[in-house]
């Protein structure tokens, strides 16, 4: 199920693809203020430390801190860090929670984009690394890159 990164991405999480072994990934709406949108639009997102977890049959984004504008948040009480529910479908949901609860993947957030002027967000199902493991794929990794720069220069 992987896809290409959109153009329009207002927040990446660049540390999750360090911390974790992503197995797949899927594209979920988000329920927001309008505070919020203004916010995303300015781009005040940061999904440094977010996640996603299943609560009574639904799944709620946390940790994902949007920044107040300080001309919107005049009226309105913002609460940066509040849980916001993710919009899937059942099946989905069912197959999320079956993942999490069973088989111990974690749900993390790895961007936040506009998809047809729609806040999406781009969940991963992914296992922790141990320290090793991160030492393994930083080795891979730099292995790949002087690879190919060697194929290059021939």
């Amino acid at each position: 199920m992987a896809r290409s990164a959109p153009s329009n991405v207002i927040a990446r999480n660049r540390k999750a693809r360090h911390d974790y072994a992503i197995e797949s990934t899927l594209e979920a709406g988000i329920a927001l203020e309008g505070w919020e949108v203004k916010s995303l639009r300015d781009g005040r997102l940061q999904l440094r430390d977010s996640f996603a977890t299943v609560r009574d049959g639904e799944i709620w984004l946390l940790g994902a801190h949007i920044t107040p504008l300080p001309t919107v948040s005049t009226h309105v009480t913002a609460h940066p860090l509040r849980d916001r529910k993710l919009l899937l479908k059942r099946d989905e949901i069912s197959r999320l929670t079956g993942a999490v609860e069973r088989r111990g993947y974690t749900l993390i957030a790895l961007d936040m984009h506009w998809t047809r002027s729609r806040a999406k967000v781009l969940l991963a199902m992914a296992r922790g690394r141990k320290q090793h493991d991160k030492r393994a794929a930083d080795r891979n990794r730099d292995w790949e890159r002087e690879r190919a720069r060697l194929l290059r220069a021939r």
